[in-house]
């Protein structure tokens, strides 16, 4: 029995990832007039002289960002790469230099860790990323990967979460909840092999969705185009906590509500055949799937025309009075409040 000068203990599990975020920043100072933005965003936003440098970084845990049973090391170094190109891009940047950080367990070998480096480097080299440096430890916990990425944008060009107006047009690259199923495909032949180690894993056909999951690519090809046309999204961000959950930072970064149109979601056919087999909704994996690493960005209206004509673009929604909600439309016009339901670090998970 607690007695009563025992401190009071929160468990992290109460708060979820973002509302942990927002309670051990919320004090923050900044102390630099170079701060353009600091935290809250897919990076950080320094300004030197006329040069605007984008922060970001991600942590990768074995065990809970990926299995090593059905992840090679190759992919993995490549999509730690990809994964922070992405966070530059969702500000409408370029990436251009990055640090890597890793801590290994002696249960890896250097064979092991130069595969590691030839994905990392496979992805430098395709995206144009400078590797200038970083720190390398031992682990008591397998592997672990840290990646910092900086990039570059002109201030005109910075695009923020906060920015969309109501009327804006919402809208998403690619097509969604394809990461998703892969990783659920990866999970169900993990379970089969655990439990018949002669059995051979059933992976034909669904190349598409390994591939998002295994060896995803930063839309930076969308950034481009948007660039090339004369767009300049009101917000954005990319999806990879699930369309959910970043519609929903959208939202309250802008101060809105919203209306997403179920039907104009854009999901694959392999995806949607997938997603029946393993009696899931379709749209329900892409609303909480996450790991889709696309972007989702609002416009004005005054640009419909311009951003019609541009493929891999789905217009799917738009924003809304602050008063109202973020409301998934169904295609019997249905209206459903969206929940975000994707990925949280801190959530209590089961094991497979």
């Amino acid at each position: 029995m607690a007695s009563a000068i025992d401190p009071i203990r929160t468990e992290i599990t109460e708060l979820g990832e973002f509302a942990l975020i927002d309670h051990l920043t919320k004090h923050i100072q900044l102390y630099h007039t170079s701060t353009q933005k600091g935290v809250g965003d897919d990076a950080a936003v320094m300004q030197f002289g006329n040069t605007n440098t984008l922060l970001s970084t991600d942590l990768l845990i074995e065990g809970i960002h990926f299995d090593l049973s059905y992840t090679p090391l190759k992919h993995l170094g490549y999509k730690a790469v990809a994964m922070n190109i992405s966070d530059i891009a969702a500000m409408n940047g370029i990436a251009s230099h990055m640090i890597i950080g890793i801590a290994v367990s002696n249960r890896f070998s250097l064979e092991a860790l130069e595969e590691l480096y030839e994905g990392i480097l496979l992805a430098c080299k395709r995206y144009r990323i400078d590797l200038v440096g970083g720190d390398t430890t031992s682990s008591n916990a397998g592997l672990m990967i840290a990646v910092t990425m900086t990039g570059t944008a002109n201030t005109e060009e910075i695009c923020y979460r906060a920015g969309a107006k109501t009327g804006d047009l919402l809208c998403v690259s690619g097509d969604l909840g394809s990461a998703y199923m892969g990783l659920l495909l990866l999970e169900r032949e993990k379970a089969v092999f655990q439990a018949n180690p002669h059995a051979q894993p059933e992976l034909d056909g669904y190349d598409y969705v390994l591939e998002r999951q295994l060896k995803p690519e930063p839309r930076t090809d969308i950034i481009e185009a948007l660039k090339e046309n004369g767009i300049k999204p009101t917000s954005m961000i990319d999806v990879s906590d699930g369309l959910a959950s970043e519609i929903m930072h959208l939202c309250k970064n802008s101060g809105l509500g919203c209306h997403v149109y179920e039907e104009k979601i854009p999901i694959d056919a392999t995806t949607i055949n997938l997603a029946e087999e393993f009696k899931i909704i379709p749209s329900v994996a892409a609303l909480n799937g996450g790991e889709d690493y696309e972007l989702l960005f609002t416009i004005d209206q005054k640009d419909y025309e311009a951003i019609r004509k541009l493929n891999n673009i789905s217009i799917i929604g738009h924003m809304t009075e602050a008063e109202t909600e973020a409301l998934l439309i169904t295609p019997d016009n249905q209206a459903v409040n969206i929940q975000a339901q994707g990925w949280d670090a801190f959530k209590k998970r089961t094991k497979h």
